[in-house]
């Protein structure tokens, strides 16, 4: 991948959207909840004051409105800072 992030960043590829259906109704994609965890693949250096403790390959929980999407090489991923993951998994 030709992108790595700076400081305390971290580049995450979102889990997809899980499909839901009600009674054989297909929920259109513009409906479904974007995913709140995903797969980091890219991780700064971190600062003098905040150490990087994600690491490559880490699925984590992030905030629903964390983040900035970006599209690389077709596909859709996000880019934050490491204070707005919420928790290892």
């Amino acid at each position: 991948m030709n992108i790595r992030p700076l400081a305390d960043r971290v580049l995450i590829k979102p889990a997809a959207a899980e499909e839901k259906t009600l009674g054989g109704i297909i929920i259109p994609d513009s409906a479904k909840e974007k995913p709140l965890k995903g797969e980091i693949v890219a991780v700064g250096h971190g600062t003098k004051d905040e150490e990087m403790v994600v690491k490559v390959g880490d699925n984590v929980l992030y905030g629903k409105y964390a983040g900035t999407e970006i599209e690389l090489d077709g596909e859709k991923y996000l880019i934050m800072r490491q204070s707005d993951v919420l928790a290892i998994i």
